[in-house]
């Protein structure tokens, strides 16, 4: 008699045409939600499949008299779940007029990344994402005594060893599941504090980097749902003198990464300063607790930029330097950031 593993793992290639569609969208509070449905045909072009909808009204974006929400399918990826020619489809959301609702902030991404002096730029995003494993039960900080806490800061960050690294399993499962989807994941780190992790995304070009940190993050939503525990993106999950999680945006230009590439950075860096107080507002919820100008941030009522300093708004590597050309990293991002506005914002306001 087949087991329930026998069937969740069960290839239908051999008996049927037809593939599991996820759909993934965002809600109102920045939480991703999905469904699936069956269909057939061509799996490879997001234009290609069709558009569906949802109860908006329970999802915090539509009135209950009113509640139909729009999803159109964007980008495609292989669904390391159910496998086979099974896919993950990043949707954005839309009004029955054709309207973006107001929390796609998909759309108006979409539309700097396709303006002309952008689009000719080639714009490259890294995206590295921290998180942090929290006990299901206690949402505490997995591997931390209940209630209590673990030493110090300092043998945790890149560390090994049952006494320092907790969660590794969820954290290779999510490595090897974003390769498998097509995610361009270039790698991944234990953090300074302990059940904290990290994994970047990139480079990944324009709206892609969006849709690849997006879908990484469902991914890692599933795995954690697997694994009984929770992943939080908070930016200061526990007070005190812990470090919190970002997500540090690296960035460059096709102009960046040529010959005479540091001039237009530090152009770029100037522009960023500008508008440094609309990137903070933009740059995450209770992003305030984690800039504080101690543990590897800068105070966010100060914009600041230096070579190969983690205390700073924007860092610049010092091979940039050396080179004369190449990326920055804007660090002041929290991880509960959406990339569709950082990353655009960053390309609008460096490129137009």
């Amino acid at each position: 008699m087949a087991s329930l593993t026998d069937l969740i793992n069960l290839d239908l290639s051999d008996s049927t045409d037809k593939f599991i569609a996820e759909y993934i969208w965002i809600d109102a509070v920045g939480g991703l939600r999905s469904k699936a449905r069956t269909l057939s045909g061509p799996n490879n072009d997001p234009t290609q499949l069709p558009k569906w909808n949802y109860d908006g009204s329970s999802t915090g974006q539509a009135p209950g008299k009113d509640s139909e929400v729009i999803l159109y399918p964007q980008a495609i990826f292989k669904d390391p779940f159910r496998r086979g020619s099974h896919i993950l489809v990043m949707c954005d959301t839309y009004t029955p007029a054709g309207e973006p609702i107001p929390t796609n902030k998909r759309c108006n991404a979409a539309k700097i990344f396709s303006h002309p002096d952008v689009a000719a730029e080639v714009p490259w995003f890294g995206i590295e994402q921290e998180y942090t494993l929290l006990q299901k039960e206690v949402k505490w900080p997995l591997g931390w005594p209940t209630g209590g806490f673990p030493g110090p800061q300092g043998p945790y960050y890149c560390s090994i060893g049952a006494d320092k690294a907790f969660g590794r399993d969820i954290v290779d499962a999510h490595y090897k599941a974003c390769l498998y989807a097509g995610i361009n994941i270039s790698g991944i780190n234990g953090e300074v504090m302990p059940g904290q992790w990290e994994f970047q995304v990139g480079p990944a070009v324009g709206i892609s980097a969006g849709d690849e940190l997006w879908v990484a993050r469902y991914i890692l939503e599933r795995i954690t749902e697997i694994a009984g525990v929770v992943v939080s993106l908070d930016p200061k999950p526990i007070p005190g003198d812990w470090n919190g999680a970002g997500a540090h945006t690296n960035y460059s230009t096709e102009s960046m990464r040529n010959e005479g590439g540091f001039e237009l950075i530090k152009k770029a860096i100037g522009k960023l300063e500008i508008k440094h107080t609309q990137h903070i507002a933009a740059y995450g919820e209770g992003n305030e607790r984690r800039l504080t100008g101690r543990h590897e941030t800068a105070s966010m009522h100060k914009f600041s930029w230096g070579v190969a300093n983690r205390g700073a708004s924007v860092r610049v590597g010092r091979d940039t330097e050396k080179e004369g050309k190449g990326y920055f990293e804007d660090r002041r991002p929290a991880s509960n950031m959406d990339p569709y506005v950082v990353t655009s914002m960053i390309a609008e306001t460096t490129l137009l």
